[in-house]
């Protein structure tokens, strides 16, 4: 009876650090997709003349890799880690942690099946065909039925505000893969969706913006609530600004997406309340970001001495810095030069190798110790070479596709005094051409540094492992006092 009462006591971290594991192995595996299809952009002959190793097929594999196998396992293991000890509750089931663990993994391996084979949707972050979307809203609809079930059974009042983004995040994505992913099944891989024209591109983007804004940045921005000042050891800087932030980010958020849309022949109407709505999303995003900066005031000198600080810290800044770009680009006059250039590449990237890897990298680098009843992580010399190596990687390789996507949207508006156009096409991709091996370096770099996370985390549970005596579980009490 007393051992089932510990065990009623303790958390399952069991399924945390199965996603926690996975995470790195996906992230490797993703950002080693996405390298090779930028060595392909330099050195065509990469592709083999093999179709299942040709870039339209590669790039889906590196976006659904790096957004939902890397990305969602990473939000998978924090907030099943956050909600636990946030409600002083176990997850409900641990049949059903299990399952959304196991049936989240089937769905990325079938991913890499079909994608490469070229069966797809040809829908943006959507291309999985209707069987594996099925698939995934029924372990969505187990992860909503854990996480909702657990903060229900909570043995404290208050509901953190870190469980309000995820909890968004939840329903939104939810709401977002259902709707954009109506489709007629054919054969059991091949469909057709529901919308035609205009109305599917709009559909389309309404899913693919706010998949951007509630799957990478509400989840995320979970993750930051958390894991900054828990990792500073202070409170988050304001309470009253992380309420306002919430209900002001996903009642603007929703309207962006049209902004992807501009010159397009969806109604003017729409694309222009998608340009405001962007403008507008600057404050909420900015309220963010300074709060869980400012939750360093007092505690700056930790950023000398702390490399998962440094990870946390300057994520917010590469939040900032896209969350400023990002409106700017949907006004219509800067639109019609960065659009379907290498610049929205750019963009993309300070979002996702910025912001995205660099909290869910810091996130990890606390949760592998405490999972394993452990103090540190081995090496806290190789957390701050992979903070340094990523960092320059990411710059080299925004920084390369920002000044190609300008000059690319400069040479291909150039007229002569005749109305010609100045430049031909591949005259602006030969220009481009040592842009793209920058951006090559810096995406080696981030993997790299990747690399140099895994051995340390390998090297981790070594340590867990020779420590025989270590719990593996952490005491609610315990957790609440700490």
């Amino acid at each position: 009876m007393a051992s089932q009462a510990l065990q009623h006591e303790t958390y399952n971290d069991k399924v945390v650090r199965q996603f926690a594991v996975m995470t790195l192995v996906w992230g490797i595996v993703g950002m080693a997709v996405g390298v090779f299809i930028a060595a392909q952009l330099y050195w065509p002959a990469l592709n083999f003349d093999i179709p299942w190793l040709s870039y339209g097929r590669l790039r889906p594999l590196h976006t659904n890799a790096v957004i939902f196998a890397f990305g969602g396992s990473a939000l998978f293991a924090t907030s099943l880690h956050v909600v636990q000890r946030t409600s002083h509750a176990r997850l409900i089931s641990d049949r059903l942690a299990s399952f959304v663990f196991w049936g989240w993994q089937l769905v990325i391996v079938l991913a890499a099946i079909t994608l490469p084979l070229g069966i797809t949707q040809s829908k943006e972050y959507a291309e999985l065909e209707w069987p594996i979307d099925l698939l995934i809203t029924a372990v969505w609809v187990a992860y909503g039925v854990l996480f909702f079930g657990t903060i229900a059974k909570r043995r404290v009042k208050h509901i953190y505000v870190a469980n309000w983004f995820f909890g968004a995040f939840i329903i939104a994505v939810a709401m977002l893969h259902i709707v954009n992913n109506l489709a007629l099944p054919v054969t059991l891989t091949k469909s057709y969706q529901v919308y035609t024209g205009a109305v599917d591109a709009m559909v389309q983007w309404w899913y693919g913006h706010n998949a951007v804004g509630f799957f990478l940045t509400a989840g995320f921005l979970g993750i930051m609530y958390y894991y900054v000042p828990k990792q500073v050891g202070r409170p988050i800087y304001s309470y009253r600004l992380s309420i306002v932030h919430f209900w002001a980010l996903i009642a603007i958020y929703m309207w962006a997406g049209p902004h992807h849309l501009q010159y397009t022949a969806l109604p003017d109407w729409a694309q222009s309340l998608g340009m405001v709505f962007s403008l507008i999303l600057l404050a909420p995003s900015w309220g963010g970001m300074i709060n869980g900066m400012m939750t360093l005031s007092g505690a700056w000198h930790k950023l000398r001495t702390d490399p998962i600080i440094k990870f946390l810290i300057v994520s917010l800044s590469f939040y900032g810095m896209s969350t400023f770009e990002g409106p700017m680009m949907s006004i219509k006059t800067v639109n019609s030069l960065s659009h379907y250039t290498d610049w929205t590449i750019g963009h993309v990237h300070s979002g996702a190798l910025g912001w995205v890897a660099m909290i869910s990298i810091g996130a990890l680098y606390m949760i592998y110790p405490r999972v394993l009843g452990l103090k540190e992580m081995y090496s806290t010399r190789l957390i701050d070479i992979h903070f340094w190596v990523h960092t320059i990687g990411v710059v080299f390789y925004i920084a390369s596709m920002w000044i190609a996507g300008v000059m690319q949207g400069l040479m291909w508006r150039a007229t002569n005094a005749d109305g010609t156009l100045t430049y031909t096409f591949v005259e602006s991709l030969v220009a481009t051409y040592p842009y793209y091996l920058v951006r090559f370096l810096g995406g080696v770099l981030v993997l790299g540094g990747m690399c140099v996370m895994a051995w340390n985390v390998w090297k981790t549970f070594q340590m867990a492992r020779d420590t025989a005596d270590s719990p593996l579980v952490e005491p609610v009490a315990d957790a609440a006092h700490a």
